[in-house]
Parts: structure tokens; sequence; C-alpha cells
């Protein structure tokens, strides 16, 4: 009788223990999805805010700072190093929660069975503080050092595809291949550096964790042969043991997540540091009409310690058609970057409808400038979206409208999807001419207070840019126009023309004043009129 209570007493308390293990598993699932929904989540929302606010950093910095930082640098900052920073916010701390609690458990509950065999247990884990302590500062270094080379091949990769025309025209694929092997091998090199590293982390950790079991068996063993413990808390010693091998584990990975997040964050840290050379001085909004100022304005490009402009005086009235014509270098495309102040200059004044330039808002100042650039650049997007950036709520009719104003209506209806084709990368699809079209009409639409063609019409044929320049004119789409060209044919038709020599204007007049007067517009036309009659 007295048997079968015994054995009934075994069974409910090996119910209550099993309801017990059951209740706890299903509370600690409960607590590690809050866990993950409350951690994961804010992980990914600081991803999302931190990616926002390095694109608005990059929207915000000028033009200066775009040409001494490399492409694939600057969006591997965006991607890599914020992912690098994301993971030390969200897993690197789900899982040092983890490792606490549980070691913080498993500790207490050792040191109340036998404090002694569990301060041989834990006689390990010093030696893997100090250990840690060392492979972290490697880490660090190597991880920072690691970023810096994905940065380099993620630039060279965008290079290359950007430039693939070129390199496949000139036959360079194999010297290409040659640098990319060799700077990817570079690459490897580094990974595996910290890696193998990062490698030192586990066999250390399975080294403490075998000693720890050691000695639970050795110190345990004596002290069960001299009475001390039963052979049963020999075993839940090693089970204790082995159940802290996870939070040791996760130790080391975690370390090395946190030394790579802090590298990349140093890297975001000083990106986001960097300071806008433009600055929007002002809220106020003005509606311009096109009367422009230069009194002796001077520009030297720091990149370059090249001087654009040197004193240069000029007036530009609203209304006005004016052409700027010059050698290569005489700082013509300078102005057109100085107005829409991509750039501010070093000495002198430029005024807008008698305003200083810095005191118009910035964005008010950009809205009422329409630029088409010598480089055009187009976007892997139909031919409307194209246009369309210049003025989004743009209907159907005047995106057609802007189209036959520049000629350039009649080819789009030759496309199978006419203003709907979708254009290769940067307009790869697009002739040069049509490139040159499209981007005017897009500037049109954005119906500027000031329009600026930089040398814009060089790869149209003379009879299409007189059409395009007459329906210019006849449209009135703008009050004030600035034509930079290195053709006659283009500029003949300006209320007047500025010779631009050195940074500074050598003469300035009418057509017909300018090829009676000695000089370079003289030179230039009569050379060009030569090559027309050949």
């Amino acid at each position: 009788m007295g048997e079968i209570t015994d054995i009934q007493v075994v069974k409910d308390d090996l119910l209550q223990n099993i309801i017990w293990i059951i209740a706890l598993a299903i509370a600690a699932g409960g607590f590690t999805f809050l866990m993950r929904q409350t951690i994961i989540v804010m992980s990914r929302l600081i991803e999302f805010d931190l990616k926002n606010e390095i694109y608005q950093q990059y929207q915000r910095l000028s033009i200066s700072f775009y040409k001494i930082n490399r492409t694939g640098d600057l969006m591997n900052r965006i991607t890599e190093d914020v992912n690098k920073v994301r993971m030390y916010l969200g897993p690197a701390i789900m899982y040092t929660m983890n490792m606490l609690v549980l070691f913080v458990v498993t500790i207490t509950k050792m040191s109340q069975i036998d404090k002694t065999l569990t301060f041989y247990t834990v006689l390990p884990l010093p030696i893997l503080s100090v250990a840690i302590f060392v492979l972290s500062r490697i880490i660090n270094n190597r991880s920072r050092i690691v970023q810096e080379y994905l940065s380099k091949l993620t630039t060279f990769t965008q290079e290359m595809f950007s430039g693939i025309g070129v390199l496949k025209a000139y036959a360079l694929e194999g010297i290409i291949e040659s640098e990319f092997l060799k700077l990817a091998d570079e690459n490897k090199q580094k990974n595996i550096a910290l890696y193998q590293t990062q490698a030192l982390f586990f066999p250390l950790m399975i080294l403490l964790i075998g000693i720890s079991n050691i000695l639970v068996i050795y110190i345990g063993g004596m002290r069960y042969i001299n009475g001390i413990i039963p052979l049963g808390v020999i075993a839940e010693f090693i089970l204790y043991v082995n159940m802290l091998t996870w939070p040791v584990a996760v130790l080391g990975w975690v370390t090395a997540m946190v030394q790579q997040a802090e590298a990349s964050q140093k890297r975001i840290n000083a990106f986001l540091q960097e300071k806008p050379a433009i600055l929007n001085y002002t809220d106020t909004y003005h509606e311009l009409k096109g009367a422009i100022k230069f009194k002796n304005v001077s520009l030297r490009y720091d990149d370059t310690q090249i001087t654009a402009l040197n004193g240069l005086t000029m007036t530009i009235n609203a209304g006005e058609t004016v052409a700027i014509v010059g050698n290569t270098g005489s700082g013509k495309s300078t102005i057109a970057a100085l107005l829409t102040r991509l750039y501010d200059i070093d000495e002198g004044e430029i005024d807008i409808d008698g305003f200083p330039i810095q005191e118009i808002n910035l964005n008010n100042l950009r809205a009422s400038i329409g630029v088409v650039p010598q480089d055009i650049f187009l976007f892997s997007d139909t031919i409307a979206n194209n246009l369309r950036i210049g003025n989004e709520s743009a209907t159907d009719e005047e995106l057609i409208e802007a189209c036959k104003n520049v000629a350039f209506h009649e080819s789009i209806l030759k496309f199978k999807e006419g203003y709907e084709t979708i254009l290769g990368e940067r307009g790869v699809t697009l002739s040069g001419g049509q490139k040159q079209r499209l981007a005017i009409a897009r500037a049109l639409l954005k119906k500027p207070k000031i329009l600026i063609l930089d040398d814009s019409l060089s790869a149209v044929d003379t009879q299409t840019e007189s059409l395009i320049l007459e329906k210019l004119k006849q449209a009135k789409l703008t009050n004030t126009t600035i034509i930079i060209s290195h053709r006659i044919s283009t500029v003949q038709h300006a209320n007047q023309i500025l010779v631009l020599e050195n940074g500074a204007i050598s003469s300035k007049g009418t057509h017909k004043e300018l090829i009676k007067k000695e000089g370079y517009y003289q030179e230039l036309y009569e050379k060009q009129l030569l090559e027309k009659e050949n």
C-alpha cells in the first residue's frame, strides 16, 4: 500500500513538473515573440529613419562634395553601413538580453546548490573576457578596412557599368577585368583577415566550456567522494555548464557585431557631419522676372584650384536673349552654375531683380530657372516621366506642345510605345540630338523665368537648331534666355553676345557688331563660315 502511495506521489510530481515545463516554455515563447516584435521592429524603424536622414544629407550637400567622393562609397554608407548598425540595434540587443537573463538565472541557481562548485565552473570566464577585449579591438580595425574596400569595389563596378560603352569601344575588357580581379582579391584578403580573427571566438568558447566541464567533473567528483554533495549535483552542473554555452557563444557573436557597427557608425557620422557649402538663408519667396547683374564676380574651384571667373561684370535685362561664347575653360558653364547656386562666389555680387542671390530662397531660385546642361542626364524611365521631371502635373497635351516646340514630337511618335517608351540607363536609347531636345522640352515644361541652354544644341543639325530657336522666340515661354554655345548659328540672333576670355568679358555686342571687331568672335565666325562653304 505504501509502495503504491509513493508511486502516485512520483506520478503527481512528474505531472506537475511537466505542466510547469510546458507553461514556462509557452511563456518563454510568448516573451520571445514580444521581444522580437519590439526590438527587431524598432531596429527596422531606426534603419528607415537613418536611411532617410542619410538621403536627406545627400540632397543637402553641394556639388563640390560629390566631386571628391565616389558614388560607390556613398551608396555603401546607405546600404552596408546602415545594415551593420541595424544588426547592432536589433539582433545584438535582443540576444544580449537573452544571454544576460539566462546567465543570471543559471549562475543564481548554481550558487544556491553549491557555491564552491559554481566558483570553479565560472573560473574560465574572466579569461574569456580578456580574450574578447583583445580580439574586439582587432575586429574593429579590420571591420573598418573591410567596409572601405567594399566601397572601393562598389565604386569600381558602378563606374564600369556606367562606362561600358567606352570599355567596349577601346577593347579594354581584359585590362578592366585584371584590375577588377586585383581589387576583388584585395577585398577577399581583407575579409579573410577579419573572419580569421572572428573565427577565434568559437574555438576559444568551446575550449573554455570544455575546461568548465572538466572542473565540474573533477571538483564535483572530489566533493561527492568526500560526501559533501550528492552524485546528482554533478550531472545537474554539467547541464548548467552546457546551458551557459549559448550565452558565451552569443557574447562572441554580439561583440563582433558591435565592433562592425561601431566602424560603420563612425563612417555614417563622418558623412552626416559634412556641412553643405550652399545654404538657404531665407524662407521669403520672390516672383522673379529675370533681370541679372554680375558685379566684379570671381570664383576659384576648391577641388582644382582653377580660377573660373575673374572680375566678371555684366548686365542682362529681363526679357532679353543673351548669348555667351568663348574658348573651352573660359568660364561659360560656371555662369550657369552660379545662377543656380550650385556654387557660391568668392568675390563680387550677383543680383537677380535687384536682390542679392543669397537673399533669394534657394528652392524659389532653382524653381525659377530652367537649365539644360552640356551633359544630359535622363532616367531609366518612360519619355513622359522624364519630361514630367520639369513639371509633375503637366498634362499629355502640355508634353506634346513642349516637344513640338523643340521639334521632338515627330521623333517620339516613331517609337513603338510613343511617349511611354522606356529609355535605357542615362537615356542610351536616344541619340545625342534626341537627348538634347528632350532635355530642352523638360526645361520648358518647368515654365522658367530664366532659361539657360548650356551648349545644348550642339548635337542637332543647323536646320533643326534654327527651328527650335524660332519656336522658343515665338512662344515666349521664358522671360530671359541665356544661350551658351560655340556655334555662331546658335547665338547670332541674340539681343547681345558676350565673349568670355580667361573668366572675364573681352567684348560684347550684337552679331553684326562683333563680326566687324577683331578678336575671338570674328575668328570663330570666319572659321565656321569657311567650314560651311567647304
